[in-house]
């Protein structure tokens, strides 16, 4: 992508006026097509929910839902994050998830969870290097796609500069 001439990776928030780039990325990343529930929920998770530009292009991002437990205690749940294959590798998977663990230390948000297909090794990996463990495997996530998914959890116990 241009050799000795160093790209910045910036980030922008997902609004009314931009929500059709994220739905086109996760119609490019993504085996699902995601309903006005998901969106509705990434739009109310304000700085949770981000667009990843590399050198101006949009080329990933990161969409959460903030959920409530009982108790009144919040939990992050990341419903999708993605990068095109042409710009992977190049830090910015990891620029939008030190993001949200960088709000969840600062907001005091101790759990983060996500789901993964079994056979998607390279997120797996990547979730772990963050300190993501596997806590389940759900059959029959979804109903159309194969292998089943896990569930990895976060339990925020380090913090994390953006």
């Amino acid at each position: 992508m241009g050799a000795g001439r160093e790209v910045a990776i910036s980030l922008d928030g997902v609004r009314g006026k931009n929500v059709m780039q994220l739905k086109k990325l996760n119609t490019a990343l993504f085996p699902v097509r995601y309903n006005d529930k998901y969106y509705a929920d990434a739009l109310a998770s304000g700085e949770f929910t981000k667009l990843a530009y590399y050198s101006d292009i949009c080329v990933g991002s990161i969409a959460c839902r903030l959920e409530k437990k009982e108790g009144g205690a919040i939990r992050v749940y990341i419903m999708t994050l993605g990068v095109l294959a042409p710009y992977r590798g190049l830090g910015i998977g990891t620029r939008l998830l030190n993001h949200v663990l960088y709000l969840c230390s600062k907001q005091n948000i101790p759990e983060i969870y996500l789901h993964v297909q079994t056979n998607n090794e390279d997120a797996i990996n990547f979730y772990k290097k963050f300190g993501f463990e596997i806590t389940e495997t759900i059959k029959k996530y979804y109903t159309n796609i194969d292998p089943p998914r896990l569930l990895c959890t976060y339990q925020a116990h380090r913090y994390i500069t953006s």
